[in-house]
């Protein structure tokens, strides 16, 4: 079937923000006391919050009530918003705006599917808010990636069969959940090398075009 629509994750994909995730994670770990570095960081990659800090939590020698654990989400969230103050539209992964707009002028929808919360305020601090036709984020679902649920909603909004739609992700969780929704995928960074099979490889943003329309 035809390729009616691309849903974009947003982090690792359009914009990198890896760097200030993981900062906003060690700080709130050194602060409990908790051994974090960037190994246990790429256990993190596309999947919620709260998953992310129960992964986290396992290296802590306390048991944290679901309170606590509430209050720490939030603690990191905070962190990590202050570190978003940081972006500004030249923050947007190399080659994003191009391809965005080559798939606009092909009549190819565009939408984000991000289990973030934050999504929207990275979407406007980078100036990409009126770009998609639909967005789909971590404040309208209940199960974050490898759950299909975000990527099912954005075809949703978009009036797309899940079929039509190609998946670009930078996280296996992303990957996963993609297949699981019955949708094309395209894996890009260090997720080209994984193990659950995506249908293109991108070594760079700009490919997505040659996969689309050849």
């Amino acid at each position: 079937m035809s390729i009616l629509a691309v849903i974009f994750d947003l982090d690792g994909v359009l914009v990198h923000t890896d760097q200030y995730h993981y900062q906003a994670w060690k700080r709130m770990a050194d602060e409990e006391g908790i051994v974090f570095d960037e190994s246990l960081n790429d256990r993190l990659r596309g999947v919620s919050r709260m998953e992310s800090l129960e992964v986290i939590l396992e290296k802590s020698s306390r048991t944290y009530t679901s309170a606590e654990k509430e209050a720490l989400s939030e603690k990191k969230n905070g962190y990590y918003r202050e570190l978003l103050d940081r972006l500004t539209p030249a923050d947007a992964a190399p080659g994003s705006r191009e391809v965005i707009a080559a798939c606009k002028q092909q009549g190819t929808k565009v939408a984000i599917g991000s289990s973030s919360r934050n999504t929207p305020i990275i979407l406007e601090r980078l100036g990409f808010t009126h770009l998609f036709e639909a967005v789909a984020d971590g404040n309208e679902i209940v199960n974050s990636k490898p759950d299909p649920e975000v990527f099912l909603l954005a075809a949703k909004k978009l009036a797309i069969d899940p079929a039509c739609c190609l998946v670009v992700e930078d996280a296996e969780a992303g990957l996963i959940a993609a297949k699981r929704a019955g949708m094309k995928s395209a894996a890009i960074g260090t997720v080209i090398n994984s193990p659950t099979a995506a249908d293109y490889r991108l070594h760079r943003l700009e490919e997505l075009t040659a996969v689309i329309w050849g």
